[in-house]
């Protein structure tokens, strides 16, 4: 293995110090068409595109702060046997990068570098095709697609090694190991051209490179746009364009920063259209200046011997009422809004409407004049279609399901329970409280999954569970409102149903009251209970509680709760708390200190009883093969019931196997009602199925990697179910 040092980045400021000694012109400034669209009284800026009679000196802005990518837990132990060096970051041209990475020995005097396959993903670009053997991996990165280049994989810690040897050696790419860090640097390329064309199915942009070059796609978050409520005419509501960003490993030549850097120009001069061969189209020319008028010689004499001017008395108009206009057509915006280089790298920003997406693919060929080009077309069925044996007992599927007239772009991970060493277990946010949100994406590299999805519901105030979470036998959080969840165990057995969770407290002279809650954010009047399983503390979610502190079954004090949301109250290890709220307020005169309580516990249906590991969330969504949905009365919003989202979902198939699944917006248009989304669950096989939350909160997980969607776009979620493959479970760390 070659070891070299880090010269790129001095070499490259020594080249830009080098030209700006040699040439300094100023940009040329052109008018810039602009439209309110975004909220906090922004403005979008419609790209200006520029004659190239000048080229100016390429200037390296000064890096705009970006958020950190989270940091992923590495394996403590190696990730397999013989791995002489191994961790979680990679330094790629100089930037340390979130990346789980090992390097093995074979022989002697030979090292193999193995990269999961999300880093080669998502940090090189490289397209993950399909295939029925989870130890062969064919890829596409700048390559024929006839002709897919076929990496080996295996499995070890929460992730799929694939072998880039190879790889690495015919990109050119330099590597060696410092510590937890894999350093990798690429030959320098040359961005050529950023040109666009019109396809059946909307835009296409080409950008152009000499060689070969790491990219990434990040999708960036919604803007909204600002509605004038007291505007005359009415306003276009259709959601704004989202902006899409592809970052590459090279540097930009200056015509095509100038070309399309925004400018704000003077006189609102639209902008000129400059296709690849930079003869402008159509150049729109600037008004002709307003001519002055010289006085006439005789002009007040003319003035003199006119007749006078009689001007009748004025009579009472009616006020003018404001006419009706039309809704104004949108000024469309740009489809390349911006290139730009920062820190030796080239950042194209691009915008793509609503419903619609951008599909990126590598291209290579020798023979063109172009011989690699990154392909990016906008469409509204972006999902490209692909099945992945991903590892024995899952598979990786992606594909566009028909409802009606309208396609959705379903992502799934199908999972054999019978595979040996699978398991599915409950996984949560924080370590020893029920209290806290986290990205899917750290909470399922934090336990060391495979795969995951999110689940249950929960309050994004104070971040605590609304729904049941049971693990091992033990309740999190408790059901509410007989709402839908899933209970399984380990030997491939599901059950689907609507959960309720009777309890009740008895005294030793055969007093009954009931407990209305166990473990959760939803509160009403009445008595609920919290547990050591809950956190070491519980603070009174409404005002004046009164506090039971119980300890080996006996009532040992009685504390006022006093304001919601201050003063947190220690759970003992050995009892629990019970919360007189509302109504049972009055319950506390029969349950003096010293007296001695015992609970009865039961699931309802009692089938949940048998399965030691239960989430909930719901609406249920089709039992028995036949759609049961009735949100309403798990205690859904009509709202909730109507609105089309993005969702997610969890089901059991007539073989037995569970899937994992995502359904994104339909082609053209927002994601599927709840009703939909019931039919897509029939049309996918399931025999049962759950709704899970969704919205920003859907997320798919699998071997480092969010696989339905831009990470950047997830929201924080507080729980969600693991896959894992080994006797051993991954434990929080």
């Amino acid at each position: 293995m070659v070891k070299i040092m880090n010269f790129r980045g001095k070499q490259k400021n020594q080249e830009v110090k080098n030209q700006d000694k040699k040439t300094r012109i100023r940009f040329l400034v052109l008018p810039v068409l602009s439209t309110t669209l975004l909220s906090h009284s922004i403005t979008m800026v419609v790209n200006a595109q520029q004659l190239p009679r000048a080229i100016p000196t390429p200037v390296v802005p000064t890096p705009v702060p970006i958020k950190p990518a989270p940091r992923i837990i590495p394996p403590s132990p190696p990730p397999i046997a013989g791995a002489e060096a191994w961790g979680n970051e990679i330094s790629l041209n100089g930037r340390i990068l979130p990346g789980v990475w090992m390097q093995q020995r074979v022989g002697k005097n030979s090292l193999t570098i193995h990269l999961s396959d999300g880093a080669l993903k998502q940090l090189f670009g490289a397209d993950l095709l399909s295939t029925n053997s989870p130890v062969r991996q064919p890829i596409q990165w700048f390559s024929s697609p006839n002709q897919p280049q076929i990496l080996s994989s295996r499995l070890a810690a929460g992730y799929r090694y694939l072998d880039i040897t190879n790889l690495a050696k015919t990109a050119g790419w330099q590597t060696q190991t410092q510590g937890n860090t894999l350093v990798i640097n690429t030959t320098i390329t040359k961005i050529t051209n950023v040109r666009q064309d019109k396809q059946i199915f909307g835009d296409r942009v080409f950008i152009d490179l000499d060689r070969p070059a790491p990219w990434q796609v990040r999708q960036e978050l919604p803007v909204k746009r600002v509605v004038d409520p007291d505007a005359i005419n009415p306003q276009p509501t259709a959601p704004p364009n989202r902006d899409w960003t592809i970052t590459i490993d090279g540097i930009a030549d200056p015509t095509l920063i100038q070309r399309y850097t925004p400018l704000d120009a003077p006189n609102n001069i639209p902008p000129i259209n400059v296709p690849d061969n930079g003869i402008p189209v159509n150049p729109i020319p600037r008004p002709a200046p307003t001519p002055t008028l010289k006085p006439l010689p005789n002009q007040l004499k003319q003035l003199r011997q006119l007749p006078p001017i009689i001007i009748p008395s004025p009579t009472p108009n009616p006020i003018p009422q404001p006419i009706p206009q039309p809704i104004p057509e949108p000024i469309p915006e740009p489809t390349i809004k911006q290139v730009e280089v920062i820190n030796n790298q080239t950042l194209v920003r691009i915008s793509v409407p609503f419903g619609f997406a951008p599909r990126i693919s590598t291209a290579s060929n020798s023979t063109a004049a172009n011989p690699n080009s990154l392909i990016i077309e906008i469409r509204p069925d972006a999902l490209v279609e692909r099945t992945i044996n991903w590892a024995p007992g899952l598979r990786w599927q992606q594909r566009f399901v028909n409802l009606g007239t309208d396609r959705f772009p379903v992502i799934s991970v199908e999972i054999n329970p019978r595979t040996s060493g699978l398991r599915l277990r409950p996984i949560s946010a924080e370590n020893n409280t029920m209290t806290g949100t986290a990205p899917l994406l750290q909470m399922a590299q934090r336990y060391l999954a495979y795969s995951a999805i999110n689940a249950g519901f929960f309050n994004r105030n104070n971040r605590l569970p609304l729904g049941a979470l049971r693990r091992d036998g033990q309740w999190f959080s408790g059901p509410i409102l007989n709402r839908g969840a899933i209970a399984w165990n380990d030997f491939g057995q599901f059950y689907f149903g609507r959960l309720s969770l009777v309890e009740n407290l008895l005294t030793a002279n055969n007093q009954r009251l009931p407990i209305l809650f166990l473990n959760t954010a939803f509160v009403q009047s009445g008595i609920a209970r919290y547990t050591p399983t809950w956190g070491q503390t519980y603070t009174p979610l409404t005002d004046n509680e009164i506090i039971l502190i119980v300890q080996r079954n006996q009532i040992v004090n009685q504390i006022a709760g006093g304001k919601a949301n201050q003063t947190p109250i220690p759970i003992p290890a050995d009892g629990y708390l019970l919360t007189l709220r509302g109504t049972a307020l009055n319950n506390a005169t029969a349950l003096p200190i010293g007296t001695n309580i015992r609970i009865e516990s039961a699931s309802l249906p009692g089938e949940f009883n048998r399965f030691p590991q239960v989430v909930g969330a719901g609406p249920l969504l089709v039992q028995n093969q036949q759609i049961v949905l009735d949100a309403k009365a798990e205690g859904f919003s009509n709202a909730f019931i109507a609105e089309r989202a993005v969702r997610s979902a969890i089901c059991n198939t007539a073989t037995g196997n569970l899937i994992l699944v995502a359904v994104h917006n339909r082609a053209s248009g927002a994601g599927p009602t709840l009703a939909e989304h019931a039919a897509l669950m029939q049309q996918l096989g399931c025999v049962n199925a759950l709704n899970l939350d969704g919205g920003s909160s859907t997320s798919l997980y699998l071997g480092g990697q969010l696989i339905d969607r831009s990470a950047s776009t997830a929201a924080r979620v507080h729980n969600g179910i693991g896959v894992f493959l080994g006797w051993g479970v991954g434990s929080r760390k």
